[in-house]
């Protein structure tokens, strides 16, 4: 199979598969615990049907959507995906390229191997960064005001790493900090030549944006470790409204879960909230994003932009999201497979996938724009009493 081939994002998967070595897919492919979260954030899309409406016209169907006052091609944007030279060297910024020239917005992650610059370099329009806070706070500051002076149009804040988390097969390959690596870990990558020679020539992949405030001089290996001791940093609420007065654009919390921090982040004058509960990589007992995101809508109403992370493996995956209110999705896997699995043409070949997902659902169901998705399109499992049970 080759990227051609791929007629869905499980083939890219598969691709993807076999060119890395376990720890690093395993890296990707990973939640923690006992991943029960991973399998509901996929199985939650899949209790909601749609049902069809006919004798309408599709021969003409608009997948574009506005958010924030610029109209994107499609419905979805890429999510936040760490350490992504691991997988490709220069994977940041492939993605970057390939969300722009798809007309999709692209967040970089806090934990990229690209600096924040380079990204506003490649893809100024597309481009959001995504901040993990540092304790030391001068830190934060300074990279808020890197991505603002960089021309990035949103910033993302991330609010659901608390802690580090228990991820079990990274702790099984080793994959932890310092790199404790098995034998048998280091065999199979043997099995992977064409990753292991990038990897031999580039070596651990640095984070350039840490690398700012490590000592002079330091090695990836050493800025990784600085990184690791300034972060995971619980952000305040205090933090929510300085960072807002410091971050001069769109603003965005990316991870809550419950609609009483929803109602609280619009009260603050955030722009917009994902719903996310980290790719199912922190508290494996989470509801899905799914589950909680018509409670959160019912809560906060267009007081702010509502969007979703997690699980989407399909366009219609995506349709559901926005028929239970969302107005923007992100995914995170899809195109990380592809940019694996193929660099550039990897994620353009999981863009192209699923826009064409979407527009093909969309002209099965009788719906010819996302603004005419509505929950009257969908049959779910669950009764509406219990789907609209506000938590406590």
């Amino acid at each position: 199979m080759n990227l051609d081939s791929a007629i869905n994002i499980d083939d890219l998967r598969k691709l993807a598969k076999r060119r890395l070595p376990k720890i690093a897919f395993d890296f990707i492919e990973g939640g923690v615990e006992d991943e029960d979260g991973l399998s509901r954030n996929e199985a939650m899309f899949r209790r909601h049907r749609i049902v069809p409406r006919y004798m309408v016209d599709i021969s003409t169907r608009d997948t574009t959507q506005e958010v924030f006052g610029r109209r994107y091609a499609a419905p979805f944007g890429i999510a936040p995906t760490g350490i992504a030279a691991l997988f490709r060297p220069g994977a940041d910024l492939m993605l970057a390229a390939a969300a722009r020239d798809a007309n999709i917005p692209f967040i970089m992650s806090g934990s990229a191997t690209a600096s924040i610059e380079d990204l506003g370099k490649v893809a100024p329009e597309h481009g959001w960064y995504q901040l993990y806070p540092a304790r030391d706070r001068k830190i934060s500051e300074d990279m808020i005001r890197r991505a603002a002076d960089a021309g990035l149009s949103t910033f993302v804040l991330t609010c659901d790493v608390p802690a580090h988390s228990k991820r079990e097969r990274n702790l099984r390959n080793g994959f932890t900090r310092p790199l404790k690596m098995t034998l048998r870990t280091r065999l199979e990558a043997l099995l992977h030549p064409g990753w292991l020679a990038e990897y031999m020539r580039t070596g651990t992949p640095m984070f350039p944006n840490w690398a700012t405030y490590a000592p002079a001089g330091a090695s990836a290996d050493e800025v990784a470790d600085f990184s690791q001791q300034q972060m995971p940093v619980p952000p305040t609420w205090k933090d929510v409204e300085d960072f807002r007065r410091l971050w001069p654009r769109k603003f965005v919390i990316k991870g809550i879960m419950h609609p009483d921090d929803a109602v609280r982040a619009a009260e603050l004058g955030v722009d917009g909230i994902m719903v996310s509960n980290h790719g199912a990589r922190q508290l494996d007992r989470a509801p899905s994003p799914l589950e909680v995101l018509p409670v959160i809508r019912e809560a906060v109403g267009d007081r702010v932009t509502l969007m979703l992370d997690g699980g989407i493996r399909r366009g219609a995956d995506a349709i559901v999201a926005l028929c239970l209110g969302a107005k923007f999705v992100f995914a995170g896997r899809p195109t990380l497979y592809g940019a694996a699995a193929g660099g550039v043409g990897g994620a353009k070949r999981a863009i192209d996938i699923m826009t064409s997902e979407i527009s093909l659902t969309m002209a099965q169901m009788g719906c010819t724009s996302i603004d005419g998705l509505g929950p009257d399109f969908l049959l779910s499992d669950s009764p509406p009493e219990r789907r609209h049970n506000r938590p406590v």
